[in-house]
């Protein structure tokens, strides 16, 4: 099936459309539309700001995998790739990380426009602005799995020629009665289309690989533009207003440890990052002001494991120091394998909570395993637990005087 170039998404769809490429080109620029049209892959861009969190944008490669030019898919729910056979699990896992407003991949069985199922990974990313932390659009890259085994005929082929005019009127019914626009219900509410089945497939590391990739390439170009109006976009949330404002002489103080770690303030919603140290952002890619405010699951991604990320919660909630490894991630979407020291920093009198500047502080030290390092003749644990005394004594030094926030704190 043909494709359509950057007249899909502009006037050339007509006033109705207009207002859905608007979505990006107020936001980046004009030309915004005519760069994400040559870049590869499978692609699609939904506002949650707009009622029924519409599709504002369509790739060129999603038209050639599902067969709907971006025309046909432009202002309507990511729902019509849904189908009977969609697995409700899968379904379901989708629709809490868009309700969250966090990444999430997923084998997912969608639909082309003629009925024909086809299993893809999906890869769903929120983008927020840097800065304030306003969730901008979701990102949802499809990357096609390869079967595992011969496919087993053409009867759902054939039997989706047959469905394919009552799926598209299932879909122009929903979006008559649009009753359900809630942002949650994005890429999830599913019609009648087929009784066929599919083995589940599971998607090869290249293939998760490509869809990191092509989400890599797509947020470095919405951020080329978003420089020119002063929008900074990110794949992670953060808010810096209401952190506490640490001391010049703290921060001195923490400047000179070497070790890559960042200080988060337990007292605070959602423990957000206070300070990040040189080596921190050096190892992730994320800058000063991208990461102060920001939970340290900012460093999570769809390998990262659940059960530690519990025992690491476990243990902040008992006040305990912990060292485990873990898969986590830079900004750029590459994994790297983190022996990560988490510890409760506690002031002279032994408690966690400081008493004049009423801030809880937990230390997460982080080390890449897979990277050349000079300990200085100290095993790995050591030069983890270095930066934590380090820390302390920071902390403890400074605590007796009130000199840990700024003055005017």
């Amino acid at each position: 099936m043909a494709t359509s170039g950057a007249g899909d998404h502009g006037q050339g769809q007509g006033q109705g459309h207009g207002r859905f490429a608007s979505s990006l080109t107020a936001r980046y620029s004009d030309w915004v539309l005519e760069t994400l049209d040559e870049l590869p892959g499978s692609f699609l861009l939904t506002d949650p700001a707009l009622p029924g969190h519409p599709i504002v944008y369509a790739s060129r490669g999603l038209a050639a995998l599902t067969g709907y030019a971006p025309r046909d898919v432009l202002g309507r729910n990511a729902r019509l790739f849904q189908g009977a056979a969609t697995d409700r699990a899968t379904v379901a896992g989708v629709r809490e990380a868009v309700r969250a407003h966090r990444p999430h991949q997923a084998a997912i069985l969608n639909y082309r426009r003629d009925g024909a199922p086809h299993w893809v990974l999906l890869h769903l990313a929120p983008l927020f602005h840097a800065r304030d932390g306003t969730l901008l659009h979701f990102l949802a890259v499809q990357v096609p799995i390869a079967p595992a085994a011969v496919a087993r005929g053409a009867t759902c082929h054939t039997t989706g020629h047959l469905l394919a005019a009552c799926r598209d009127e299932a879909s122009r019914v929903a979006e008559d009665f649009p009753c359900a626009t809630h942002a949650g219900k994005v890429f999830v509410d599913m019609d009648k289309r087929g009784l066929e089945t599919e083995e589940p497939r599971v998607p090869s590391d290249s293939e998760k690989d490509m869809a990191i990739s092509t989400a890599n390439s797509i947020v470095s170009a919405l951020n080329s533009y978003s420089k020119l109006t002063g929008l900074v976009v990110s794949r992670k949330r953060c808010d810096s207003i209401g952190i506490p404002a640490l001391s010049s002489s703290l921060k001195l103080s923490l400047g000179r440890i070497k070790q890559s770690f960042v200080l988060t303030d337990s007292r605070l919603p959602n423990m957000p990052i206070i300070y990040a140290s040189d080596a921190f952002t050096s190892l992730t890619g994320y800058s000063r002001e991208e990461i102060l405010g920001c939970n340290c699951k900012v460093l999570n991604g769809p390998g990262t494991s659940l059960e530690v990320l519990e025992e690491i919660n476990q243990h902040i909630c008992s006040e305990q120091a912990c060292t485990v490894d873990l898969l986590s991630y830079r900004k750029d979407g590459s994994s790297f394998c983190d022996h990560l020291h988490v510890s409760p920093i506690r002031d002279a009198s032994g408690k966690v909570r400081l008493h004049l500047s009423q801030v809880a502080f937990h230390i997460w030290v982080h080390l890449d395993m897979g990277a050349k390092h000079d300990f200085s003749g100290l095993t790995p644990e050591k030069w983890l637990l270095g930066a934590v005394g380090a820390v302390r004594v920071a902390v403890r030094g400074l605590s007796a005087s009130g000199s840990l926030l700024r003055p005017s704190q």
